[in-house]
């Protein structure tokens, strides 16, 4: 009869002691996940807001007179006149 009574008493023991390691897991791995720290993307989208903001307004750029027809031949002239220089001596 005693033996029997040591069987018991070891097999509740052992089972006392299975459950309370399945317990102490599971609670370390409930503290083990990290809590949600400031999220870095929250703030580069911040940042970036910051900079975006014009500090002061901006200002169009004055346009130079005359018209688009006159504008687009001057830059004509000017690039002929580069390509005039780039070429050498004997092409023509």
């Amino acid at each position: 009869m005693r033996k029997l009574l040591k069987w018991i008493i070891v097999t509740i023991g052992i089972t006392a002691l299975v459950h309370w390691f399945r317990r102490r897991s599971a609670d370390d791995e409930v503290t083990a996940t990290p809590e949600p720290a400031d999220d870095p993307a929250d703030d580069l989208r911040r940042k970036l807001a910051e900079t975006r903001e014009p500090s002061e307004p901006e200002v169009a750029p004055d346009m130079p007179d005359g018209s688009v027809e006159d504008r687009r031949a001057d830059v004509h002239k000017q690039g002929q006149a580069a390509l005039d220089e780039m070429k050498q001596p004997d092409e023509s």
